[in-house]
């Protein structure tokens, strides 16, 4: 136990602390379902090809398919981490904040071919990487 001046003891035992604050639990439910809606997007995108429109004269041209496999295999990443997250361990909370940043540009390149599903995808990458640096906190004591 530690005392300081402005409150009560605190323990310095690190084994009686939650094992993920609240912002990190938001950020992994968040990271689990966005990532399983970006392995949809991408199995849309291999699959059925034909029913998303592409925009012609767009800087960023990639063929669906190969977009497709980008979405699947960074929204299956992006889950993964997700399910890291809930352990609280700070190996996936960096690698959290990298992917969806990745996944966060993916999106705003994918906006010619599925703008709304891209819009709702960058807002949530947005709130992951906002939680997961909200939840990083320390005590003044421990600076």
């Amino acid at each position: 136990m530690t005392s300081n001046a402005t409150g009560p003891p605190r323990s310095t035992d690190t084994s009686l602390r939650p094992f993920a604050t609240g912002w990190t639990i938001f950020a992994a439910v968040l990271m689990f379902f966005g990532g399983v809606m970006a392995v949809f997007q991408g199995i849309t995108a291999i699959a059925k090809d034909d029913l998303l429109v592409v925009t012609r004269n767009y800087a960023y041209t990639l063929s669906l398919t190969s977009w497709g496999w980008i979405h699947l295999i960074l929204g299956f990443l992006i889950a993964l981490t997700g399910l890291g997250l809930f352990s609280g361990a700070m190996w996936a909370r960096v690698i959290g904040i990298g992917l969806t940043g990745l996944g966060l540009i993916a999106n705003f390149l994918w906006l010619p071919y599925y703008p709304v599903w891209a819009v709702v995808l960058i807002a949530i990458d947005i709130f992951i990487i906002w939680a997961l640096c909200a939840g990083i906190r320390k005590h003044p004591e421990e600076y």
